[in-house]
């Protein structure tokens, strides 16, 4: 299992492939991905990439944070586990519809 990294400030132009020959100088890329919003397919500027080694994950972190793609800044830095979510319906409460699911009559 490799190192994921997480990558953010990219250009909303960047594709997956210019994200990989990014990391590539640095380590071999296992996987690289650009993070898409899920109505319009338009890139959300942020991805991740996953390295073979934590040593090589290591050398492109120091590498590329801070440095430009196309004008903008890279954050790169090692990925955080992703939350879990509930299945609510953003307002806290569960999806019932705020009033416990029941119709009012009068």
């Amino acid at each position: 299992m490799g190192s994921k990294i997480y990558v953010g400030g990219l250009p909303y132009s960047a594709t997956e492939q210019q994200l990989s020959d990014l990391f590539k100088v640095h380590g071999s890329v296992e996987s690289a991905r650009v993070i898409t919003d899920k109505f319009t397919g338009q890139s959300r500027g942020f991805g991740f990439v996953e390295m073979s080694t934590a040593e090589e994950a290591k050398t492109a972190i120091g590498a590329l944070n801070g440095t430009q793609m196309d004008g903008r800044t890279l954050t790169v830095n090692e990925a955080k586990p992703q939350e879990a979510r509930s299945g609510g319906d953003g307002w806290g409460r569960g999806g019932s519809g705020g009033r416990g699911g029941k119709r009012d009559r009068f």
